[in-house]
């Protein structure tokens, strides 16, 4: 079992910033791919940004520019730097690890921290 614990959203006018951390409670290299999902009312969970066990990243392409995936294996934490927000990058943003036991991937989900951008 992984347990994921969101950190830094909160409300920001449109253009501002916000770091996301999320801390896993196993160290971050045993983690096959970690990274950020949202979710807006109404509308279906889609992938941010995430980040493999070799440092490859991958962006939607919504926000490829202004949000930056980071993680740090000395604490077990990946962080999200977002840049120039926009209304449109409301919703409630969740850590998500992929875990790989021998042949079985295992998913893992944080509680979800709220970003609220204003116009």
């Amino acid at each position: 079992q992984v347990q994921l614990v969101e950190f830094g959203g909160g409300l920001v006018q449109a253009g501002g910033s916000l770091k996301l951390s999320c801390a896993a409670s196993i160290s971050t290299a045993s983690i096959n791919a970690i990274g950020w999902h949202r979710q807006a009312p109404g509308k279906q969970r889609e992938l941010v940004a995430t980040i493999n066990s070799g440092g490859s990243t991958n962006y939607a392409d919504s926000v490829k520019g202004r949000f930056t995936i980071s993680r740090d294996n000395a604490v077990n934490t990946v962080s999200l730097q977002m840049n120039s927000l926009k209304p449109e990058d409301t919703a409630v943003y969740y850590c998500n690890a992929y875990v790989l036991r021998g042949p079985t991937g295992f998913d893992y989900w944080g509680q979800g921290t709220q970003v609220t951008v204003s116009s």
